[in-house]
């Protein structure tokens, strides 16, 4: 019986240690928006060129893990002007600083398929530590036999923490732009290392 113990042990041992999925982000398919407050209303924006890893196991959550690289210069928020603006050094010093990045640190459930991920987000050559509330939308199969999985996730940044405290005061009290700013994710991964069915 000794032996067996040790036997069986000893396999178990030897067996693999289960790892977490590996998606690599599908930018045709996400979003890297933000919002801020203008005036008497918000403004949309968005980051074109995204580059992602994402590794999530539904069952173990916990050791999931998010790397993430945007370049600043593709910034787009439907006009020009306005794009050329955050591009300079008022704002996000593109020359000076190409990319933003984000490295997941920790996460922990928050509910059916919800999460909080905490990790160190660097904008303006600055880093501070973030949390995003996420969201797994689910897994599934493509017509071209390539597996996705989507995700949602949401914070608020003050854009001051970051460096880049350009405003204009107004006539009438006030200023032209918001300190908060809303980071949105709509992330689809693609499944890496399956075959194509």
């Amino acid at each position: 019986m000794r032996n067996f113990h040790f036997v069986a042990t000893a396999f178990l041992i030897a067996l693999p240690m289960a790892q977490a999925k590996e998606y690599k982000v599908d930018p045709s398919h996400s979003n890297i928006g933000f919002t801020i407050r203008h005036l008497v209303s918000k403004v949309s924006g968005e980051f074109k060129d995204v580059e992602a890893t994402l590794q999530f196991d539904v069952a173990k959550p916990s050791d999931a893990k998010l790397t993430a690289s945007v370049k600043a210069g593709s910034i787009n928020t439907n006009n020009e002007k306005r794009d050329n603006h955050l591009k300079s050094a008022d704002f996000f010093d593109v020359e000076k600083f190409p990319a933003l990045t984000f490295e997941s640190k920790k996460i922990s459930a928050a509910g059916r398929g919800k999460y909080k991920m905490t990790g160190d987000l660097t904008i303006h050559g600055t880093t501070k530590p973030v949390t995003f509330d996420v969201e797994y939308l689910g897994e599934a199969n493509d017509p071209w036999g390539m597996t996705r999985a989507g995700f949602t996730g949401s914070t608020k940044v003050n854009r001051k923490d970051f460096g880049m405290s350009w405003n204009k005061a107004l006539d009438q009290g006030g200023v032209l732009l918001g300190e908060e700013v809303t980071i949105n994710l709509n992330i689809e991964g693609i499944l890496q290392g399956a075959e194509k069915k």
